[in-house]
């Protein structure tokens, strides 16, 4: 894969990336108390603080609660400069061929700053909300078929595709991304579907901050997953970091962020949490 025009090399062991809370932020965990909502003067304020600080990119979230991160991410393009932008593709909500012009043209636009978080999982409730109904499998069933239409649609080819719930005719992207093949996608699902997606597409496989043998088991498992294939896969972890001059002070900030939080909003979290596959 190509590095995009007059940007660094990614690095060989680890590359930070940021977050722009297209849902908002705060000072306090699920309380509005302090909440800052969302705004493009805000996010501009963060996107331009990241890039100062050499900071490889910014996740932008996704989801009902959020704004839509291809629209933040346009916004913020300009405003920066070497800067990339993690936005998310929803398989069943997009179709490959439209989500591909968006791909090549954001890419084009920030000169090659585009990463792909592709989603195909989440809460049931929230997927209904957005009108799919697949059940789980036959959501990553619609992301394998997507990201075979996607990569070569990016990779210059004319694509003609039936699957079991996509098809494409004669498909033909007239303006390429900067990176080529196409920029890289990272991807988050530890089920046997989920890793067969991921084996077979992905670059970057993610995980949420777990206890490490959990992450050091699905870690084993993607790998094998991908080298039956004959494919590697880089890795990347989700964390909310506090930092503080010494552990006291980090244990207290951590204490004050989740001091709000009430029964009620601990169990919605956890409901919630339980309903996403």
């Amino acid at each position: 894969m190509t590095n995009a025009l007059d940007l660094p090399a990614p690095a060989t062991e680890t590359d930070v990336l940021w977050f722009l809370p297209t849902h908002g932020d705060g000072r306090y965990l699920g309380s509005e108390i302090g909440a800052r909502h969302v705004s493009l003067a805000y996010l501009s304020q963060i996107a331009r603080a990241a890039d100062d600080l050499g900071y490889f990119g910014v996740l932008l979230p996704t989801g009902r609660s959020c704004e839509d991160s291809w629209i933040i991410a346009s916004a913020m393009v300009p405003l920066t400069e070497r800067l990339r932008f993690l936005v998310a593709v929803r398989p069943g909500l997009t179709e490959p061929a439209f989500a591909a012009r968006m791909t090549a043209t954001l890419d084009r636009l920030s000169n090659g700053r585009v990463l792909i978080n592709v989603v195909a999982g989440g809460d049931p409730f929230e997927l209904k909300g957005d009108g799919l109904f697949y059940s789980h499998d036959e959501r990553y069933a619609v992301t394998d078929e997507f990201l075979h239409i996607w990569r070569r649609l990016l990779a210059g080819e004319t694509v003609t595709y039936q699957g079991k719930h996509l098809r494409i005719e004669e498909g033909k992207l007239l303006y390429p991304p900067v990176q080529s093949p196409h920029p890289p996608l990272y991807f988050g699902g530890s089920s046997e579907a989920g890793n067969k997606v991921a084996a077979e597409h992905v670059d970057v496989y993610l995980t949420w901050g777990e206890p490490p043998a959990d992450v050091a088991e699905k870690i084993a498992q993607a790998k094998a997953y991908a080298a039956a294939r004959g494919r590697t896969l880089s890795f990347g972890i989700r964390l909310h970091v506090i930092v503080r001059d010494t552990s006291a002070e980090a244990w207290k900030a951590a204490d004050e962020l989740i001091s709000k939080l009430d029964d009620e909003t601990i169990a919605t979290a956890q409901n919630a949490f339980a309903r996403m596959d």
